[in-house]
């Protein structure tokens, strides 16, 4: 479960990278005028599925130390994952505007991964928070 762990904690490095560049690309495309591109959809892409890996490997911990280690489910892990669910479901919905005119995917697309960053922030906070309690 170690190692499980340790990649959770790596992977959040690659989501924040992710979103970072996306955040800039996206904002740059809407305030542009650019098109959709491929670097875009790429972008995109990479956010969303770093974000499912992010909680396929949170659930295995969660889980697996919930089942087979001492850890139990404390309320904080729970509210943790619920957070982080939220923000994964948010980073699929750029999917949706897909036949949308650029503008409106830029935004909306940067508007997903900003609100995303807030939840992520917020899921960690409550994890966090039990730590130094």
């Amino acid at each position: 479960m170690d190692i499980v762990l340790m990649l959770h904690s790596l992977v959040r490095w690659l989501v924040l990278l992710a979103a970072v560049a996306a955040i800039v690309k996206f904002a740059l495309g809407w305030l542009r005028g650019s098109e959709w591109s491929g670097l875009d959809r790429g972008l995109s892409t990479a956010f969303s599925g770093l974000m499912s890996l992010q909680i396929l490997l949170g659930l295995i911990v969660l889980f697996g130390e919930g089942f087979f280690g001492d850890a139990g489910f404390p309320l904080q892990r729970i509210e943790h994952a619920l957070i982080m669910t939220l923000a994964v479901a948010l980073s699929h919905l750029p999917s949706l505007w897909k036949n949308a005119a650029p503008a409106i995917r830029f935004r909306n697309a940067l508007l997903c991964v900003l609100i995303a960053l807030v939840l992520i922030l917020a899921g960690i906070a409550v994890v966090a928070g039990s730590q130094n309690q």
